[in-house]
């Protein structure tokens, strides 16, 4: 994945697309500081696949809520610069998930744990998290498996 990254950089710099090349940067950046932070927890030097998934779920969420906002405040060019670099970033996601798709997931995973009310929950979304990592909106899936459950 970080190949994959480090090639569409190079890329858009070669393009001199500067919104790609500096939102690639920022997502270099941020596996960077995760490689960092796991580094002084004594183990591993670099982040996997996995950790490189949710650090990019958790950058599109944050443009979002920005988009939101800039476009509640009437600042519509930065709403819409958002939207590019969500763009921008879904393209390293794997295809995600309706929300049809989803609820038959948390059906699927409710059978399969044997989840009978709310205090299950915890494990069905770690068990979710773990499975279908930068494939599913986990608040969507929450709300509907909250939903099943009570």
């Amino acid at each position: 994945m970080r190949d994959q990254i480090n090639t569409a950089l190079k890329q858009a710099m070669k393009a001199r697309d500067n919104l790609k090349t500096s939102t690639l940067r920022l997502i270099n950046a941020a596996i960077k500081d995760r490689d960092i932070a796991a580094r002084g927890n004594g183990g591993r030097d670099l982040v996997g696949n996995d950790e490189i998934l949710e650090i990019l779920s958790k950058m599109v969420k944050q443009r979002k809520e920005s988009q939101k906002i800039y476009a509640e405040n009437d600042r519509q060019e930065l709403a819409d610069q958002e939207a590019k670099e969500i763009e921008i970033i879904f393209e390293f996601l794997p295809k995600q998930m309706s929300e049809e798709e989803i609820k038959t997931t948390c059906q699927q995973e409710i059978a399969t744990l044997g989840a009978v009310g709310l205090k299950d929950m915890g494990k069905l979304m770690g068990a979710l998290k773990g499975k279908y990592a930068g494939q599913m909106d986990f608040g969507k899936a929450s709300k509907i498996i909250r939903d099943l459950l009570s």
